[in-house]
């Protein structure tokens, strides 16, 4: 064979053998490729939202960062519990960083027993959980005066509710020996504020909870953690965040924050002090302002009611300003001072259309219109605004507050 010839015999013989080669690990290496494009991304040790998700709260602007305030989207978000990176907040002061190694809550004043308790010494107690909306006093405060916000998330994303655990308060208290003069406590927060409350005695020994959990979870920093009040049904900043101190007193202690905040001013020029209870509400959270219907057909009206004094027994829907109602559909669960969702089945024809609701919880309590409230309280108040909220839907389906 000739030295040309044998080039031509090798070059052939490495081209058939790479023939054969490629033909086996063709499909091997097409296989690997598929795999690797429908793996997905590796398992993370904390969850977190699609990339596609962005739902966030609206942030107040204002002049002190920390003396702030978000509002839960509540307009966006399905069933009863609020998400606990979506929670509203309030601080007066920023979140404090606090270690709960080394965190201690004080029970002291009209006790038997002055203690101290170490976090881990919270977590020995028999634990206590419930599902619970809490609520600034000053949600909705804007419409005193009229219309004013662009949405629901801004006229009413004060509230949110949520699975909170921890340990009742009684049997916190109960261990330092409550003396017979006691009928208050005072809450003090370890914020830069020392956010200060006084609380009825009698309120503490029912349904309060001493909470470190929420949602399943730790509290988050903003959500007052290590520990921090719950107090179901009672305005919001009663709840008080980053607790470090009970004192027993025979009477509340008029802080800043019951007597210059947090107070009613009504008509005649006097204050409504300790108006705790969060009477009961309720807001169309779709259609609302701020969002647009397609065209004339079927539409779901969707809202939330909630009432600090118990359940809520029956929503109305107003489609034509309060003209008429009828009586909207409650979706379980039905929980005590809890978020309660209900819906209604709405045919738009395409004409301008002002939309309403009012809940009845069980204790008979009413939601007044705005009309009703003011003639009760006038317009100086700031803080307890709970009257029917009004959406008004034009002829080309842009939905406006009211």
């Amino acid at each position: 064979m000739t030295q040309v010839h044998r080039r031509r015999f090798l070059r052939r013989a490495r081209d058939i053998a790479g023939a054969v080669v490629s033909a086996v690990l063709a499909p091997r290496a097409a296989a690997a490729i598929e795999t690797t494009k429908y793996q997905g991304a590796p398992t993370r040790e904390y969850g977190s939202r699609s990339r596609f998700e962005t739902l966030k709260r609206w942030v107040m602007p204002t002049r002190y960062p920390s003396s702030s305030a978000s509002w839960t989207p509540l307009g966006d978000l399905d069933g009863i519990i609020t998400p606990s990176a979506l929670h509203y907040e309030r601080h007066h002061a920023g979140v404090p960083d606090l270690d709960p190694a080394t965190h201690q809550l004080t029970i002291h004043g009209l006790v038997d027993r002055p203690l101290e308790f170490s976090m881990k010494d919270l977590r020995r107690f028999p634990a206590v959980h419930r599902i619970c909306f809490l609520e600034c006093s000053g949600n909705g405060s804007q419409e005193y005066r009229g219309p004013t916000s662009e949405n629901v998330q801004q006229t009413h994303g004060l509230t949110s509710c949520a699975d909170w655990g921890g340990v009742a308060l009684k049997t916190v208290l109960n261990e330092a020996g409550i003396r017979s003069d006691a009928s208050w406590v005072v809450a003090e927060g370890a914020d830069g504020a020392a956010m200060t409350r006084s609380i009825p005695l009698a309120k503490c020994m029912d349904d309060v909870i001493l909470a470190y959990a929420q949602n399943g979870e730790a509290l988050r920093p903003e959500q007052g953690y290590p520990v921090r009040l719950l107090v179901p049904g009672f305005e919001g900043s009663i709840s008080v965040k980053w607790l470090r101190r009970l004192k027993l007193t025979a009477s509340a202690y008029y802080t800043r924050e019951e007597t210059s905040k947090y107070t009613d001013l009504m008509a005649d020029g006097r204050a409504r002090g300790f108006t705790f209870v969060m009477e009961a509400k309720s807001v169309i959270t779709s259609p609302s302002a701020g969002q647009e219907l397609s065209g004339p057909g079927y539409y779901e009206i969707r809202g939330l009611a909630w009432s600090g004094r118990g359940k809520i027994s029956r929503v109305d829907v107003s489609v034509d300003g309060g003209e008429s109602w009828r009586q909207a559909t409650i979706h379980g669960p039905v929980l005590p001072i809890c978020h309660t969702r209900f819906s209604l089945d709405w045919q738009w024809d395409g004409s301008t259309s002002t939309l309403l609701s009012r809940c009845v919880d069980d204790t008979g309590y009413t939601q007044p219109s705005r009309r009703q409230l003011v003639q009760q309280r006038g317009e100086n108040s700031f803080y307890h605004y709970n009257a029917i909220q009004a959406w008004r839907v034009d002829s080309a389906g842009v939905v406006h507050n009211a």
